[in-house]
């Protein structure tokens, strides 16, 4: 595919709202943002520069059904793209969570968005700092930083924008390398 695949699960609508936001940031460059519960793996396999976006529901494990997402999401997802092979994909991860209400395990489902490329072989890229953020853990930190863009809309909206505005910046040049490459 000749666009950057969005790809995102939600339930509250927050992670949605995120995804159309990049797309329009991202312009021409970006498809549609798809919601997982309304695609298959082959929809998100067809591309090569991906972003993948989910919230954090749930302790330690990806959302869904078993977390109260009515209508499925990542948990119910992510079976049908067990052993796919993502060598030769770049893709860039975000999250939302809420630091104040859960700095334990803030932005925790990330991770295993994370851990899901890095066996299938793919290049991950957007790994943001810390810096700014109020919490006491989150598995979603790898050598210091975030393995993607972490948006926290209920304590820290006021950053979002610029927060956006910067990681598209820095995602979009590896992104936009595997639509001409």
């Amino acid at each position: 595919m000749n666009k950057i695949g969005i790809f995102f699960g939600t339930d509250s609508g927050t992670t949605r709202l995120m995804a159309k936001k990049m797309a329009k940031l991202l312009g021409d460059a970006a498809a549609k943002p798809v919601n997982v519960n309304r695609s298959t793996a082959e929809d998100l396999l067809q591309y090569d520069a991906l972003i993948l976006g989910t919230p954090s529901y749930g302790v330690n494990q990806l959302p869904g059904k078993s977390t109260k997402v009515e209508d499925g999401c990542w948990e119910e997802f992510m079976p049908q793209l067990q052993g796919a092979d993502l060598s030769g994909k770049t893709i860039a991860l975000y999250g939302t969570g809420d630091q104040e209400k859960y700095p334990d395990r803030f932005a925790h489902s990330l991770i295993h968005l994370y851990d899901w490329c890095m066996a299938g072989g793919a290049e991950v890229v957007g790994q943001w700092a810390t810096d700014g953020y109020e919490f006491e853990h989150s598995p979603s930190v790898v050598d210091g930083k975030f393995v993607g863009l972490v948006l926290d809309e209920r304590s820290q909206s006021g950053l979002t924008g610029e927060r956006l505005a910067a990681w598209i910046a820095l995602v979009k040049p590896a992104l936009q390398a595997k639509l001409t490459g």
